[in-house]
């Protein structure tokens, strides 16, 4: 009997238990019925007995027919995905290529064969067959997701499945053009500036402005002719730039020559005219873009003109030119109107702070000294912040000296009596720098960061606060000692004036940041010096301030001592690695190489107390040190700058130096 139930086979649709006890209730419901209706009406049982038994041959029917259909489909469904995934393969539009753990070739389907030729693929090591693509395989082998990579002469998007060993290329060439194309036709907009036009033109008679006028434009003409450029003249001092991206590019890899062109052949002529220039692309909203490249010109200008910034949004900016030193103004108008607007400012202000830049020297001390007598001279309450763990021995002297004037000693503060003294109409004055990751007081500047006023003498950095309520930078200056000491002529008379001691300090930072007067000095620079010299200013003292110890002296000669020529006419000079060096000997050590026969750029690596690498970098003018510290993460004023490295030995840095420069000249 078990056997013969054993071969007994229930319909398809039977086999799920849930519809077995459906259908069991439905016949069981369909025999009460019939029950029923027996008792009723013999003949009405009979009938609805006939109906049911048809009805349910019929269900049972239907069901055995759906369920035949059904898995008709989903046999034919499964085929034709395996027979699919079988042919995608074969001839789907991206290549596959399977590799073992010996990076040989086990299988490559059709479509990427067609890249190799008629070149045997299975059984070769891939780095035989080519080592362009076995290298793009191995540097991505732990990448995850789509990696863009270029082969030979396409684009693929590549996947890399290191676990089975299989490689996915999707050849995104045309793709990448029609991108490239489109990245290309792109607007850039740009603001060209001649910087000095109107120093040259005032002592010109009305032809040779003429002809000036004429040269420049017809010398702007013909290079945006050259390049598929629109410039348009706009004002005597002032062309406005149009371009597609593409020609831009051009424009970059010219290295922006018509700097030299328009500098040198004007420079025959006795009227040295430079050009700045400041370019944006990569936005969509015109309006924003002007913005932008008028935001660039002024970072060129801040970096002392004669150069061409280039921003495309989100990214970094690129710097060309900026070889020559900035040319002193010879007027003095706008030291006046940042006076005025200084004054105006300290009258919305309840009290004053100024800072200098971290380890500050004696320029940045002086300077503070100085706004803080310009201050008083107006009224308001000025504090110097001064952190007095960080200081050299020259200050340490100075700050001696001003613990003997009690006036001057009770406004000297240190960051924290700063910050919990300041209040939110206070005023930040940031002296000698314009970096707020070097200011000697970076919890004060984020509380009073939207109210900042910032004078300096080196070149803008890409680095700056956002919006600050004043800036004077000014990089022919040669000290921000000459700029503040300017400043003096316009204040309220009958106010007190600078004292002695202040008047020393910065005499003595003007004396630091010139080399005693013999590097970056002007006409201004020396009226700066007679002023403060009759106010009080002592020489002797001076020099004594600026005296080195012993220690000092001795540690200088050590690093002279490994003196090496680095390129031509540049010396190189490092410290030992397990050796840290006071950064203001570093500078001290390239300043004094710079006074040997030959040397024209000195750079100095040593380990700082911080266990940062950094490098002082000098020169004479003739090469551009702010430039290569400025590639290495640092900045500066063009001939004098530096940088500091984390996380790299000396050996390491001086061979980062080392490409750096021979880029750099490769690049001019």
């Amino acid at each position: 009997m078990k056997k013969l139930l054993a071969r007994i086979k229930l319909p398809a649709f039977l086999e799920d238990v849930r519809l077995r006890w459906i259908v069991a209730a439905m016949a069981g419901l369909a025999l009460i019925d019939v029950i029923v209706a027996s008792f009723i009406r013999p003949w009405l049982a009979l009938v609805m007995a006939v109906f049911l038994l048809g009805l349910l041959v019929a269900t049972f029917y239907a069901l055995e027919r759906i369920t035949a259909n059904t898995n008709k489909y989903i046999s034919n469904l499964a085929y034709r995905i395996k027979r699919g995934e079988q042919e995608a393969l074969v001839k789907m539009p991206v290549g596959i290529l399977l590799y073992n753990e010996h990076l040989e070739i086990e299988w490559a389907n059709p479509y990427l064969q067609q890249y190799f030729g008629d070149t045997e693929l299975l059984g070769q090591s891939l780095a035989s067959i080519d080592p362009d693509l076995a290298k793009l395989v191995t540097d991505h082998l732990d990448a995850s997701g789509l990696q863009t990579v270029r082969w030979g002469e396409h684009e693929f998007e590549m996947i890399v499945q290191r676990s089975i060993g299989v490689v996915y290329l999707m050849d995104i060439t045309r793709y990448a053009k029609i991108e490239a194309e489109a990245k290309g036709r792109r607007l850039a907009i740009g603001q060209v500036f001649l910087d000095n036009y109107d120093e040259i033109t005032q002592t010109m008679d009305d032809q040779a402005t003429t002809n000036l006028n004429s040269y420049v434009t017809n010398q702007m003409s013909d290079w945006a002719a050259e390049f598929g450029m629109f410039v348009k003249r706009v004002a005597a001092d002032r062309f406005v730039l149009i371009a597609y991206v593409e020609s831009l590019e051009r424009v970059e890899k010219d290295k922006f020559k018509i700097l030299d062109v328009i500098r040198e052949e004007t420079s025959k002529q006795n009227y040295p005219l430079t050009l700045s220039i400041g370019i944006a692309y990569g936005e969509d909203d015109l309006s924003h873009l002007a913005v932008t490249s008028q935001s660039n010109l002024d970072l060129a200008l801040g970096r002392g003109g004669d150069q061409v910034v280039v921003r495309e949004k989100g990214e970094q900016a690129h710097f060309y030119g900026g070889k020559t030193n900035p040319m002193e103004k010879r007027t003095r108008v706008r030291a006046r109107m940042i006076a005025q607007a200084l004054q105006e400012l300290f009258k919305q202000t309840d009290k004053v702070f100024v800072v200098g830049h971290k380890r500050p020297d004696m320029d940045a001390i002086g300077a503070g000294l100085g706004i803080r007598r310009i201050a008083q001279m107006n009224g308001k309450d000025c504090y110097v912040v001064v952190d007095p763990s960080h200081l050299h021995s020259d200050v340490e002297r100075l700050m001696t000296a001003v613990g003997q004037d009690p006036e001057i000693a009770n406004a000297i503060v240190t960051p924290e009596a700063a910050l919990a003294q300041a209040t939110d109409k206070s005023l930040l004055v940031l002296v000698d720098h314009s970096k707020a990751s070097i200011t000697a007081a970076p919890e004060l500047y984020d509380k009073l960061s939207a109210r900042t006023v910032i004078i300096d003498h080196h070149r803008r950095g890409e680095e700056f606060p956002e919006n600050p309520m004043l800036v004077y930078i000014e990089p022919y200056a040669s000290s921000t000692c000459e700029l503040i000491t300017e400043m003096f002529e316009y204040q309220p008379t009958g106010a007190p004036a600078l004292n002695k001691l202040e008047a020393t300090a910065m005499l003595a930072g003007i004396t630091v940041d010139t080399k005693n007067f013999s590097l970056r000095t002007g006409t201004r620079t020396f009226d700066a010096a007679s002023y403060l010299r009759s106010n009080g200013a002592d020489g002797l003292m001076t020099q004594n301030l600026l005296k080195e110890n012993i220690d000092s002296y001795i540690q200088k000669n050590h690093l002279i001592d490994t003196i090496e020529m680095i390129a031509p006419s540049m010396a190189l000079c490092t410290g030992e690695e397990t050796k840290a060096y006071d950064p203001v000997i570093a500078a001290q050590a390239a300043d004094t190489l710079l006074q040997l026969n030959g040397i024209d750029a000195s750079f100095v690596i040593t380990k700082r107390a911080d266990n940062k690498v950094g490098i002082s970098a000098r020169s004479l003018g003739d090469v551009n040190v702010q430039r290569l510290m400025e590639q290495l993460g640092g900045g500066g004023h063009l001939s004098n700058a530096a940088t500091q490295i984390a996380d790299k030995s000396i050996a390491q840095v001086r061979a980062m130096l080392a490409q750096t420069i021979e880029e750099e000249q490769a690049n001019n």
